[in-house]
């Protein structure tokens, strides 16, 4: 099996000025691309040829991890975004938040801060476990929460390359921002299991 890169569902201007264009290109169109060239690569000729992209996360280390799980991440973070779409949950997705969390405002300042205090690299995800309980957990570098039997679900990328061409180093900016690209029809989706 060979992986290929998803065409985005958007045009490369679209989350501007959230994300621009340049970011879009040198993000998803070169990193993103670096990352599934790299995994057929590593993946050729070895057990991992035909298992899916989420078996290889769960069963692998190393190199050959980081490749697959930031292919992953980034398909899973892209594809949250919509220039159009809902900005809050609603449903079961909203009643849990508003359980666990207190309010959709209080989820969104313990979100961004979880992103803000991450040391170095990384990723600030929301998961969820089999009976739909939600957690905010912080992963350095690659990691996955897949790999601690979680769902993830929603996801906001805090490598620097994510956010250094539009915001420098004002990362907690980049985070607050996000929240106007986020399409909540598409997180609610994953979250009944239906994406």
């Amino acid at each position: 099996m060979t992986f290929t890169q998803p065409r985005l569902p958007y045009s490369v201007d679209a989350l501007a000025p959230v994300i621009s264009p340049v970011t879009i290109d040198y993000h998803y169109g070169k990193h993103e691309k670096a990352y599934i060239d790299t995994l057929n690569q590593l993946i050729a000729g070895t057990k991992y040829e035909e298992m899916p992209l989420e078996e290889i996360i769960k069963q692998s280390e190393g190199k050959l991890f980081n490749q697959a799980s930031q292919a992953w991440n980034h398909i899973l973070y892209f594809f949250q975004f919509s220039p159009s779409g809902r900005r809050e949950p609603e449903g079961a997705l909203k009643e849990k938040i508003d359980e666990q969390f207190g309010s959709f405002e209080d989820f969104k300042k313990k979100f961004e801060e979880a992103g803000a205090t991450l040391f170095g690299s990384g990723w600030v995800w929301l998961s969820a476990d089999s009976d739909g309980k939600l957690f905010v957990t912080q992963g350095s570098n690659a990691e996955n929460p897949l790999t601690k039997g979680l769902k993830p679900i929603f996801v906001f990328d805090v490598w620097e390359h994510a956010y250094y061409l539009d915001y420098q180093n004002r990362r907690a900016e980049y985070l607050s921002k996000l929240w106007d690209i986020v399409d909540w029809e598409i997180v609610e989706r994953r979250y009944q299991g239906e994406e």
